[in-house]
């Protein structure tokens, strides 16, 4: 497993990575991320963890720069899901699909057996009804 990565953020809102000893920006951020290293945001006056502000940041600005045309209706699902949060609509979406990533987040002990997708039922408000499965792109799974 590779190391950690320490970001420091400054109050000029400048981040730092301590691994290669310089700034760097949003962009490069997630390079290191798709490269597979773990990181650690830290904002370097109060010492507080701001990693997953950043990786939220991360996203929008990806989704800013994305020449796909945006999605408002998969928002209006997230929004409408459950929690309402966009981490609470994807653990949903994986628990449905019964997915294990190595590095997900420790399953809800109600999810460990939970039955095939075919005999899942979905809470009230978590999806909208017309979702259609087949669409999903896994890297392991097809679904049909």
């Amino acid at each position: 497993m590779k190391d950690v990565r320490i970001i420091k953020r400054y109050q000029n809102r400048k981040l730092y990575d301590t691994f290669q000893s310089c700034y760097v920006t949003l962009e490069e951020i997630s390079q290191i991320v798709r490269e597979g290293n773990e990181i650690q945001v830290i904002d370097n006056k109060t010492k507080n963890d701001i990693t997953y502000m950043t990786q939220l940041q991360l996203l929008a600005d990806q989704e800013r720069k994305s020449l796909k045309p945006a999605d408002t209706e998969l928002l209006k699902r997230v929004i409408r899901s459950e929690e309402g949060t966009l981490t609470g609509y994807i653990r949903g979406l994986e628990a449905q699909l019964n997915l294990d990533f190595p590095t997900a987040i420790v399953p809800r002990p109600e999810t460990i057996a939970a039955p095939k997708v075919e005999e899942t039922t979905m809470s009230p408000g978590f999806m909208n009804s017309n979702v259609n499965l087949n669409n999903i792109e896994t890297t392991t799974t097809t679904l049909n």
